[in-house]
């Protein structure tokens, strides 16, 4: 195998994350460090997050090149989240891939943390490469892209509100379970009578067609306030432990053919029965589920292993080795962006750009 030796870093929220990757595809050591801290809180505390990447970074890298089996020295360059993300946390990483980088004299490259989801399923399917439609779902984010190439990506909708994973979080603690909620509600709903409760679509009803102003947009906030009232009432009547698993299986379901109904749009519009889904929902064995099955025999599903759909240090790295053949390094001054744009992102009926490649 031949290629650059890169190592990925991941920080921009609870995992601290690194990875050795020769080329496009060869995981020579990967180690993912995740936080339980958080546990106690039901979510995310930034400021813990940051402290414990500082704490644990070191030894994540050291282990990580172990497993490789080679040294600081032997890398070709050094990539790391530069954002979106907890800026504290992204902060970590940032500032430990520059003095890297500087002290070793190695290219910097600053990564997406997004590009990378997308990136992710190519780390264990050499087939999962464009052209396709992706599915990002994680805890900060839900998009609907296509992708006809490598840095190309055409934005058709995102969420106006709450993310995806951040609904299965906000539901989660609503029912009482454990951070974080997308494991948690997928457990317990499997026990659950998903036709029990009744909650709404949003942003999902006949009458849309491609013009519509919402045809392609999430939105998961009224879905989240309408199961928290429906966890009121069942409060009030003295039910509520019982209906935990159908609460949370109507949810689930709910949420899954809200994200796979807008994507199967795209699919017919864009005429691309490939479908790419990515980040940290894209674990959810149901949502791969409805995905696979309304695709058909004729349609092409891709996703990652859990590890890899979760942050990670190897998703990083993969992006890097394309952002270092098509763009070079990323410069000294690189810094971390809680709001950082994604590159070579346009919006649908934008003029197109042409290909980094």
């Amino acid at each position: 195998m031949t290629g650059p030796l890169i190592l990925g870093l991941e920080t921009s929220c609870d995992e601290t994350s690194a990875a050795v990757l020769r080329g496009p595809s060869h995981l020579l050591g990967h180690v993912v460090l995740s936080q339980d801290v958080h546990a106690l809180y039901g979510g995310v505390v930034p400021e813990l997050a940051a402290r414990a990447h500082l704490q644990v970074i070191d030894d994540v890298v050291a282990g990580a090149l172990r497993e490789a089996g080679v040294g600081l020295e032997d890398l070709d360059a050094v990539a790391v989240t530069a954002g979106p993300g907890l800026i504290g946390a992204l902060l970590v990483g940032v500032c430990w891939a520059k003095a890297a980088a500087f002290a070793l004299g190695k290219p910097l490259l600053g990564v997406h943390h997004m590009e990378a989801h997308l990136f992710a399923p190519s780390l264990e399917d050499p087939e999962a490469e464009p052209p396709f439609v992706a599915l990002l779902v994680s805890g900060g984010h839900t998009m609907l892209l296509h992708v006809p190439r490598w840095g190309e990506y055409v934005l058709l909708k995102q969420t106006r509100d709450d993310a995806a994973g951040e609904a299965f979080d906000k539901v989660a603690k609503l029912l009482g379970l454990p951070y974080p909620g997308g494991p948690s509600i997928q457990r317990v709903a499997q026990a659950g009578d998903a036709a029990r409760h009744r909650f709404p679509t949003p942003l999902l009803h006949g009458g849309q067609d491609p013009s519509s102003q919402d045809y392609y947009d999430f939105s998961f906030s009224g879905l989240k306030t309408a199961v928290g009232n429906r966890v009121a009432e069942l409060e009030d009547a003295g039910t509520l432990e019982s209906e935990i698993p159908h609460v949370a299986a109507s949810f689930q379901a709910t949420a899954v053919d809200v994200l796979a109904t807008k994507t199967l749009r795209a699919v017919e519009e864009t005429g691309c029965r490939r479908v790419l889904v990515g980040g940290g929902v894209s674990a959810n064995r149901l949502l791969k589920e409805v995905l696979a099955e309304r695709l058909g025999d004729d349609g092409r599903l891709f996703y990652g292993s859990p590890r890899i759909s979760l942050d990670n240090g190897a998703m990083i790295a993969r992006t890097a080795a394309f952002r270092l053949e098509a763009n070079g390094a990323s410069p000294l001054s690189l810094n971390a962006s809680a709001g950082l744009a994604f590159p070579g992102l346009r919006r649908r009926g934008a003029p197109e750009i042409s290909s980094t490649r």
